[in-house]
């Protein structure tokens, strides 16, 4: 989803990724948003070039940048400070826990540029803040559906309200297959091009069988029977069976879906009494599997028969 951002305030409360963050100066620009996952050490800025400064990026500022201000000419640097301040800095961020200079925190203050302190190694910072910036501004998305992990195969169920999800995700979970998520699937995209679906919180472990309730499965069928988040490797869109219909007998096209812009392989299957969709959801993981590693049943069994058609002498045909 496009627009994703966050604020400095969030940036500062974070606990999770040990980022070490305080407030030094500019607390009236904690609500400045963050739209990059990239950061910037603005060193050719802080000498007075800036054609390639990016302000709405995270600004680094290690050992070297602090030296620099502190001990090259004091009236080149301030005027070289106050130029850059003037651009939309998002925020500045001091790293090892040293001492920003007086003029830094004063242009910072008159221009609501938040200064935060971290204790961390610049390096060490500069990977914390990458992966957390990574995580929480990935374009994401949520679905009706249920997840399941099927012989290491993320496998999404779709398909309208009653048409049978869970029940089928509980048949997979009682033949050792994993649940991720029911009912509502979140889904992040991770670069360069993979889809991790997870459940929300509170709905973790948990599944909803019409007529029995909520059932956690975790309890019922042990750890072994679930998983936190799983990447989404194929969508299997379950439909009420229509005799009208014409259905994929051969599969030899491969259909696909797009989800945040990821194309996944995309299979309908018709959904009528007698027929077993545990099982069928269990063929279609390993079909995946072996798609993945180069072979394709369908097109195999098209291309044997095409050669022995093409192989057939002329007037062998049966009257």
């Amino acid at each position: 989803m496009d627009g994703i951002s966050l604020s400095i305030q969030e940036l500062l409360a974070d606990s999770e990724y040990g980022l070490g963050l305080s407030l030094i100066a500019g607390k009236q620009g904690l609500s400045h948003r963050i739209t990059s996952s990239r950061i910037q050490k603005p060193g050719l800025a802080l000498a007075g070039y800036t054609e390639h400064l990016h302000p709405d990026r995270l600004q680094v500022l290690g050992n070297t940048e602090i030296s620099y201000l502190l001990q090259s000419d004091n009236l080149v640097a301030a005027k070289n400070l106050a130029a850059l301040c003037k651009f939309p800095i998002s925020c500045f961020i001091v790293t090892k826990a040293l001492r920003p200079p007086d003029m830094l925190v004063e242009l910072a203050e008159s221009h609501s540029i938040p200064v935060l302190a971290t204790p961390h190694q610049s390096s060490t910072f500069i990977s914390l803040i990458t992966k957390f910036l990574e995580e929480r501004l990935l374009p994401n998305t949520h679905l009706h559906g249920v997840l399941m992990d099927v012989l290491g195969v993320g496998v999404l169920l779709s398909g309208k309200s009653g048409i049978g999800k869970s029940e089928c995700a509980l048949d997979l979970v009682i033949r050792g297959h994993r649940l991720v998520a029911d009912d509502m699937v979140f889904i992040k995209k991770k670069m360069p091009a993979v889809l991790v679906g997870h459940a929300e919180e509170s709905l973790q472990y948990l599944m909803e069988i019409r007529g029995l309730g909520i059932i956690n499965i975790k309890d019922l069928y042990g750890v072994s029977a679930i998983r936190d988040k799983k990447i989404v490797d194929m969508q299997l869109e379950l439909v009420e069976w229509d005799e009208s219909h014409e259905y994929d007998r051969l599969g030899i096209d491969d259909r696909t879906v797009s989800i945040l812009g990821i194309e996944i392989p995309h299979i309908v299957i018709p959904v009528r009494p007698g027929r077993n969709l545990g099982s069928i959801i269990e063929v279609a993981a390993r079909n995946n599997l072996l798609k993945g590693m180069g072979y394709h049943s369908a097109r195999d069994f098209q291309e044997r028969l095409l050669a022995r058609i093409e192989a057939r002498p002329l007037g062998d045909e049966v009257e």
